[in-house]
Order: C-alpha cells, then sequence, then structure tokens
C-alpha cells in the first residue's frame, strides 16, 4: 500500500546540494510534498528543480539565507509546510531552531531541542556516555583557563588534543606534543572555536594517533532505538571524512558487538527520536574503543549504511517524524556486502584542494549494478563558491570488500566532471595503493600518504 501521511503533507528542506535532493526523494516517495529553498547563488539549482515549489530564502551568503532561523522558518509557514527537515550541516544540529520549529506549529523532523542541546555538547555528551557505560578517551571538563589546562595536561600526559566542545569538521582541534605547544595553541583553539561556533569552550583529550575512527548508525522514535552497524571513516584530511566504508574493515565479530551494544545504550538513555550517529575511536594497541561525540542528524555517509543493510535512513526519518513508531527491530538488521562511498568535492588536489567553482559542462556517471550516485550536477551546472565544495557522492556496493574496491576503480575509470577542477584525481590514485586496498588504514593515514605521493 501506498504511504499516507499523517501529519506531514509538506516538508520543506532547509538546506542545499545532494542532500536537498536525497531528501525530496524520499518525501515523494511518501508521497509527501517537498519545497526545496534556495538563495541567489542557487538559483535553478537541482533541489528547486525536483522540489515541488521552490522558495526564494535570500541572499547567497549563508548567514543571510540558509543560516537565517527566522527567514527558514518564515519561509516554511508561508508556503504552509508542516514540517522542516534541516539536512546536514546548516541549522540542522542547532537545538535553539529546533525549539523555533516546534514553537512555530511545524515538526522538526529530528530530535527534540533538548536531546540536541545535550549530544550536541562534548562534554554533557560525554557524561552522558559516562552514566551509560560507555567507555571515553581520558580528558579533561572543560578548562577555565591556560594554568587548568597545564595542570590536566600534567595529570593526563602528552601527546593531547585541545578540542571544542561544540560544533564539528575539524575546527577548534589542535594537537599538542609538550607544554610549550599547550601555551601557544591554547587561546587558538579557543578563538577558532569561538569564531565558528560561537562557543571558545575547549577541553583536552590523550591523542591516539594510529587510531580508527568509526561510528555507529542509529535509528530511535523517542520509545525504542535501534543501531544500523557501523562504518569506518578513518581517512580524513584535516579531520574532514572524504571516504567512508561500511562495516568497517579493522572490527571483529566481537568488538563490533559490544561498539554496536555501547552506542545503542547511550541512545536508548537519552531516549533518541530519529536518525543519529554515535561516534568512536577504536585503538587496536589498546584494544579498545573511546566514544567521541554524537550528530544529532543525517550524516553525509549515510548511504553506505543503507546499501548494507537495506534500510532507507531518510525515508525513516521522515515516518517517525510523521508519528510512526519504529517499524523495525534489532533482530531484523542483518549486514549484508560491502559498501565505499567517496566524497567528491570542487578541488583542485594538485592544488592543496583550492576551492575550485565554475560552471559544470558536461557531467558522466559510472553506470552498472551497485553503483550509486548522489549528486547535485548536472550539465551546466554553476558550483558557486559560497558554500561547502561537496558535488556528489559515489557509492558503490558488492558482496565484499575486495569486490566493492575493484568495483570502485572501474567506476572512478567511467566517472568524469568537466568544466571545473575535482578530487577525483585523488581516488583514482589512493584506491590503488596496497594498504587502502588491504583495509590497513588510520585517521592519520591520508595525510601520510600524500606527503609520499607528492
Amino acid at each position: 500500500m501506498p504511504y499516507k501521511p499523517q501529519k506531514i503533507k509538506r516538508v520543506l528542506i532547509a538546506n542545499r546540494g545532494e542532500i536537498a535532493v536525497r531528501i525530496i526523494q524520499a518525501a515523494h516517495e511518501l508521497n509527501m510534498q517537498a519545497i526545496a529553498i534556495y538563495t541567489d547563488a542557487d538559483k535553478g539549482n537541482l533541489a528547486s528543480q525536483l522540489a515541488d515549489e521552490a522558495v526564494h530564502i535570500g541572499e547567497s551568503l549563508a548567514h543571510k539565507s540558509y543560516l537565517d532561523m527566522d527567514k527558514v522558518i518564515a519561509a516554511a509557514k508561508d508556503i504552509k509546510a508542516d514540517a522542516i527537515h534541516p539536512g546536514y550541516g546548516f541549522l540542522s544540529e542547532n537545538a535553539e531552531f529546533a525549539q523555533k520549529v516546534t514553537s512555530a506549529g511545524m515538526i522538526f523532523v529530528g530530535p527534540s531541542s533538548e536531546i540536541i542541546k545535550t549530544m550536541g555538547d562534548k562534554a554533557q555528551a560525554i557524561l552522558k556516555a559516562k552514566e551509560a557505560n560507555v567507555p571515553t578517551i581520558p580528558g579533561s571538563p572543560v578548562l577555565e583557563n591556560l594554568d587548568e589546562a597545564k595542570k590536566y595536561a600534567k595529570s593526563l600526559g602528552y601527546p593531547l588534543v585541545l578540542k571544542a566542545i561544540a560544533g564539528g569538521g575539524g575546527k577548534g582541534i589542535r594537537i599538542v606534543n609538550n607544554e610549550d605547544e599547550l601555551m601557544h595553541q591554547y587561546e587558538i583553539a579557543s578563538a577558532e572555536a569561538k569564531a565558528a561556533f560561537g562557543n571558545g569552550g575547549i577541553y583536552l583529550e590523550v591523542y591516539l594517533p594510529k587510531a580508527k575512527h568509526i561510528e555507529v548508525q542509529v535509528l530511535g522514535d523517542g520509545k525504542d532505538v535501534i543501531h544500523l552497524y557501523e562504518r569506518e571513516c578513518s581517512l580524513q584530511r584535516r579531520r574532514q571524512k572524504i571516504v567512508e566504508e561500511a562495516p568497517s574493515p579493522s572490527l571483529d565479530a566481537k568488538t563490533r558487538e559490544e561498539l554496536c551494544k555501547s552506542a545503542l545504550n547511550l541512545a536508548k538513555l537519552v531516549k533518541y527520536k530519529g536518525a543519529g550517529t554515535l561516534e568512536f575511536l577504536y585503538d587496536e594497541e589498546r584494544a579498545g574503543f573511546y566514544f567521541l561525540e554524537m550528530n544529532t542528524r543525517i550524516q553525509v555517509e549515510h548511504a553506505i549504511t543503507e546499501m548494507i543493510t537495506g534500510v532507507d535512513i531518510v525515508r525513516e526519518m521522515l515516518r517517525i517524524a510523521d508519528g510512526e513508531d519504529l517499524r523495525l527491530k534489532q533482530e531484523d538488521i542483518k549486514i549484508k556486502g560491502h559498501s565505499i562511498e567517496i566524497r567528491i568535492n570542487a578541488e583542485d588536489p594538485s592544488n592543496n584542494f583550492f576551492p575550485h567553482p565554475g560552471v559544470v559542462s558536461e557531467v558522466s556517471y559510472p553506470t552498472g549494478a551497485g553503483i550509486r550516485v548522489d549528486t547535485m550536477l548536472f550539465n551546466g551546472r554553476t558550483i558557486p563558491p559560497f558554500y561547502d565544495s561537496l558535488i556528489a557522492k559515489l557509492i558503490i556496493y558488492d558482496e565484499s570488500r575486495p569486490l566493492a574496491v575493484s568495483r570502485m576503480n572501474r567506476a572512478l575509470r567511467q566517472m568524469s566532471i568537466k568544466g571545473i577542477k575535482t578530487t577525483i584525481p585523488l581516488f583514482v590514485d589512493l584506491f590503488k595503493d596496497k594498504d587502502i586496498v588491504q583495509g590497513s588504514y588510520h585517521i592519520n593515514f591520508l595525510e601520510n600518504w600524500m606527503q609520499r605521493v607528492k
């Protein structure tokens, strides 16, 4: 039977790019009308073309448009939307925005503002993790001043990481190897965090240079929560993910079970509602995993989890927000096969990844079994310079990891984006590397590899 929406007939997508397209697709499959928003720079974008209606939200700069809570909510009310889906980035983890949406009489597609506020604050999230008996990295509380930082650094031992309590994307993070570096980096990390997130709070954590970055996907309805297993996201540049795969090649069955159970315990403790991701570091030398933070939104890399579990996460988000109970039981969720995703950015990897906006003259996608492309591109599309440089995601699925790597190599040979520089050449080289083929890498592997192949 076709899905019959209960409360959400019209959903506004408070985002842009490939994730806006992805949410529109899911909404249409649930017989919901989808409303896109766009700026001067995004006029005529793919989301606007695919949506039932598109609303101009303001000037090109994000703080005058996509980040303006009042403008977004006013647009949703004017267009008579029942709900707002925030996607990722922009306002997706802003507790004030979630509260304003519900106060305006609309449904926020995601957790409550209280959960966003608690789990979006890394210090509070770590306290919740400890309450749920989830292992955490040895660290300090939020630091009051440099003298306090020195005191905790001495007790924890170097190397350490200075981290912002808010935000993400690698900002407000500094590695310190000794007290001199701590003295130099303390104010810099705090100022960067303040500029990026409006909160200069920072704390210290023990640094694990060869750890694996592994995250667990959860879905909840506010009463029950399930996990959809894990993804490995250790291939990072400047602490931003560029390749993800599921399941992780680093975990054995016992560790996988323990990790996913820990994530589930924490999500259940806070009575999580919607799609969320709990991030961990796994350290093989210590044979342990440690909770990092929770992302209270859909992730860029959700697609690989969809591929190995068969669960449409975005559609489930909308159904839960529409008032449905969680339809899936934990015993229904099985891992089948292997999936790898690469993030294709409008950047020049031969020129220190300098952003490369411009007009896409021609796009050619790979085809065949096990290939999915989530994108915002079309021939003639202008990539504006005002936003994140992500323009497409190439997602590969196969019955095993070796076959998935082989299929990725084949797909990369067939994919072409002309008119702008992209990161495709980087991936062509990367997936020939023997360590990548073997699945033997860690959070600092990619930057070391780039230095070697220069």
